[in-house]
């Protein structure tokens, strides 16, 4: 994305202009130690954690090319798992050098003392990445990473299907009901709620204007039930009380993808990477997939949510880290080397992430699978421009992210499972987030 311009922002530029001084008090501090900056006089070599396609092809590149840093890849299974095996290290003391993540979790890490300020060894390449995207590797202006991805959304669809049934991609959430209703007749599900991923609430609630966590003078502010979070608790449960998602887990994802591929579901809202898995995991429907642009409620502008765990990727630098300034080098090099940035691009090659540099446009084609789009592939491409243009900008995540989530994961499972309201989860989470920053000593309005 490119933020020069009112084209494209992100939602952790909230973060990055907030004084966070005294908001964090309970946590640990930011500042790297001594030890941590001191320096290999010879051959470096940096573990780096990541669980995303092509990384292993981005890895041995760096590694040809560089004499004096190495990097050890290791593969995590995916993005939770990520965070419970990062949060044993951290205690352990023996956590990697570079991490993939995603942007919400930054402030979480910066909070337990786990990472780096890497500023000084950054600081002089923040021209080349968008300004929304930078920041969402910054807490309390200080760097603690670099970002890998930016965060266009949009619905994708199986043409096939919806011209069977007479039907339009969905402009509006409540087109995409009746949609679901439809296709419901004809035994074919809408969208899949996996009951472990409650991010459906977090986006919707996203774009709907909601804000969980903001600044209220030197206190967070937490607000789960403000008009926005009710707006998209109210489509959710739509969806939910009339049957119209599968309700496939992700531990499961060759499953969740085969369904995709036989028409067992119709529709997903993605960013560029899941196209990645599609294309790895599809034998019977390339060619019959589109794109359209995210709905939008009704009566309202298009608008994106950006920065969830479905986009908004980067590479961090643990505090424990011994070599912070070479770990800060590599993770500029996967950022920014065009032939990485390319090979992670690509769903083919990579995990179809969308860069995080200040001129992006020319990766669109790059992102964009015509392999899985066939005909609509020329046309995809519009659709991913168009959607950087209208991405949410005032979305602030909280000190306690990881710990939120991972509440909200069980209560978001009674929900697809239908054993409690959108609307008792968001109260739920209401009082239990207000709890959860007061346990930690953290000043909390709410």
């Amino acid at each position: 994305m490119n933020f020069t311009s009112s084209r494209r922002r992100f939602a952790h530029a909230a973060v990055a202009g907030i004084a966070l001084t005294g908001l964090l008090t309970a946590c640990g501090g930011s500042d790297s130690g001594d030890d941590a900056k001191s320096k290999s006089s010879g051959p470096v070599t940096l573990d780096f954690w990541g669980w995303a396609n092509g990384q292993e092809a981005v890895v041995k590149a760096f590694n040809a090319s560089h004499k004096d840093i190495k990097l050890k890849y290791t593969k995590v299974t995916d993005q939770l798992t990520m965070q419970k095996q990062l949060t044993n290290a951290v205690k352990a003391g023996n956590a990697p050098c570079l991490v993939q993540n995603t942007a919400e979790y930054v402030t979480s890490w910066v909070s337990q003392g786990a990472l780096a300020d890497i500023t000084q060894y950054v600081e002089s390449s923040k021209d080349k990445f968008n300004p929304g995207s930078w920041a969402s590797a910054q807490v309390q202006g200080k760097m603690y990473g670099v970002p890998t991805s930016s965060a266009p959304n949009f619905t994708i669809y199986r043409t096939d299907i919806f011209q069977k049934y007479g039907l339009k991609p969905p402009a509006t959430w409540d087109d995409f009901i009746a949609a679901g209703k439809e296709l419901k007749k004809h035994g074919i599900k809408i969208t899949n709620f996996a009951g472990e991923d409650p991010s459906t609430l977090e986006v919707l609630a996203m774009q709907a204007g909601a804000h969980w966590y903001s600044i209220d003078g030197n206190s967070w502010k937490v607000n789960f039930q403000d008009p926005g979070s009710l707006k998209a608790a109210q489509v959710i449960q739509d969806i939910v009380d009339n049957d119209l998602n599968s309700k496939l887990s992700f531990a499961d994802y060759a499953a969740v993808q085969r369904n995709y591929d036989t028409g067992g579901t119709a529709t997903r809202q993605i960013s560029t990477w899941q196209q990645s898995g599609m294309v790895a995991n599809f034998t019977k429907s390339f060619g019959k997939w589109a794109l359209s642009p995210w709905p939008t409620f009704k009566g309202e502008a298009p608008k994106t949510p950006a920065g969830t765990n479905l986009t908004g990727s980067v590479t961090l630098v643990a505090k424990q880290c011994k070599n912070q300034e070479q770990a800060a080098q590599a993770a500029l090099w996967m950022s920014t080397d065009q032939t990485a940035v390319k090979t992670m691009a690509s769903p083919e090659t990579g995990n179809g992430v969308f860069p995080a540099l200040a001129d992006s446009d020319s990766y669109v084609a790059e992102a964009t699978s015509q392999k899985l789009l066939g005909n609509n592939y020329q046309a995809a491409q519009q659709v991913v421009k168009d959607s950087l243009k209208t991405v949410t900008t005032d979305w602030t995540f909280g000190p306690d992210w990881t710990a939120m989530f991972t509440e909200m994961q069980a209560g978001w499972a009674k929900v697809v499972n239908k054993q409690e309201k959108v609307t008792d989860l968001l109260a739920h989470m209401q009082q239990w987030t207000v709890n959860d920053l007061k346990s930690r000593g953290i000043s909390v309005k709410g």
